[in-house]
């Protein structure tokens, strides 16, 4: 029979693992770590299997067994869905998965607010852990002299690893623009 010491235990250790999931998890978002991420969910899990204990001491206290299993049930229940939602991000994170889309649209937005950059000809973007690998490619005037595109790439460059703390490294690649020339090229396409 469950004494009040057991009851007393549960609740304990229900609020010490549930402020150490916090805690943990809190600071895994803050550096974005997916290690913290899941240690964090470690602790998440024990909190659960404390309230399923707290349930089944308080089932045994009232003489009422059984949920003691529905609560273990329960609970594994909620560890597999934490299983599979971290192996889930860990996989992506493997695969070399790119950006959100949100965070594509910002830094291409970033890029064209640079003076020099006529448009964004090509963006992609590289997870790998939890930094960003970045190729831009941007259209400048084609009569620009070298020296001003290589500014113009140089100051994108150090733009994006300012604004943006998680990219760890950018390629800015620039491509020659002439509008009249492009027209000129579309017509003759079509012609």
């Amino acid at each position: 029979m469950p004494t009040i010491i057991a009851l007393v235990a549960a609740a304990v250790s229900i609020v010490v693992k549930e402020g150490m999931f916090w805690y943990t998890y809190l600071a895994a978002k803050k550096v974005n770590s997916s290690a913290l991420k899941a240690d964090a969910w470690h602790h998440r899990s024990d909190s659960l299997s404390s309230i399923g204990s707290l349930i089944g001491v308080i089932g045994g206290l009232c003489g009422v067994k059984i949920l003691d299993s529905i609560a273990c049930i329960v609970i594994c229940l909620f560890i597999l869905m934490a299983a599979i939602r971290i192996f889930i991000d860990a996989i992506k994170k493997m695969t070399d998965e790119s950006c959100d889309e949100k965070t594509e649209e910002e830094i291409k937005n970033f890029i064209s607010s640079f003076d020099g950059v006529l448009r964004v000809d090509s963006l992609m973007t590289r997870l790998f852990g939890n930094r960003i690998y970045i190729i831009a490619e941007i259209a400048c005037d084609a009569d620009l002299p070298l020296i001003e595109a290589h500014a113009i790439a140089e100051a994108v460059h150090s733009g994006i690893e300012n604004k943006f703390p998680a990219v760890k490294h950018v390629t800015v690649h620039v491509n020659p623009f002439n509008e009249t020339r492009e027209d000129e090229a579309n017509e003759n396409l079509y012609n």
